[in-house]
C-alpha cells in the first residue's frame, strides 16, 4: 500500500505555468498586504486587458477547432506539405496577402497546421507576404503612384518566395 502511495506522488507533477501562477498569487497577496489599492487597481487592469484580447483568443481557439476538426493530415500535405508543389506556393502567397490582423494570432494556427505537414518554406512565405496588404493599397498608390505601388508589391512577393526557399534549406526538419 505504502509503494502504490509514494508511485502516485512521484506522479503528482507541479506544472511549471501551474507554478508560475501561483508565485504571481503569492506575490500578490504579499503586496497586497502592504498595498491593497494598488493590487486592486492591477487586478483591474489586468482584467481590462483580458477582455480587451477574450475575442480574439475566441478567433483563434475557434480557428484552431476547426483545424482540427475538418483538416486532416492528408488534406494539409497534399495542399501545402511537400506533395503540394506549384499549388502550394501559390497558395502561400495568396493568404499571405489576404490575411489582416496581427501575426500572432497565426502563429498558433500554423503550429497546428505543421503538426498535420505544412511545410516551414510556405509558413514563411505567408509570414512575409503579409507585408503586402490590399487594403493598404489604395493609400499607396495615392502616396506614392501606380508604378512604384506595382513594383513594391512584385518585388516583396517575389522575395517571399525566396525568403520560403532559404527557410526550407535552413530549417532540416521533416516539414522543410
Amino acid at each position: 500500500m505504502k509503494e502504490i502511495i509514494e508511485k502516485k506522488i512521484k506522479k503528482i507533477r507541479i506544472s511549471k505555468s501551474f507554478l508560475f501562477l501561483l508565485m504571481v498569487v503569492f506575490l500578490y497577496a504579499v503586496v497586497g498586504f502592504f498595498d491593497i489599492v494598488l493590487v486592486k487597481e492591477a487586478l483591474g487592469k489586468t482584467l481590462e486587458i483580458f477582455l480587451k484580447i477574450l475575442p480574439i483568443l475566441v478567433l483563434v481557439f475557434g480557428l484552431i477547432y476547426l483545424i482540427n476538426r475538418y483538416f486532416d493530415t492528408k488534406k494539409v500535405q497534399k495542399h501545402l506539405g511537400e506533395e503540394s508543389g506549384l499549388r502550394g506556393w501559390i497558395y502561400a502567397v495568396v493568404a499571405g496577402v489576404v490575411l489582416a490582423g496581427p501575426p500572432y494570432i497565426l502563429y498558433p494556427i500554423f503550429g497546428k497546421l505543421q503538426d498535420k505537414g505544412m511545410k516551414n518554406s510556405l509558413i514563411a512565405v505567408i509570414l512575409y507576404n503579409r507585408n503586402v496588404k490590399l487594403q493598404f493599397l489604395p493609400a499607396l498608390i495615392y502616396y506614392f503612384g501606380l508604378p512604384f505601388s506595382i513594383i513594391l508589391s512584385f518585388y516583396m512577393i517575389v522575395f517571399s518566395l525566396f525568403n520560403g526557399i532559404l527557410v526550407g534549406i535552413l530549417s532540416k526538419n521533416s516539414y522543410n
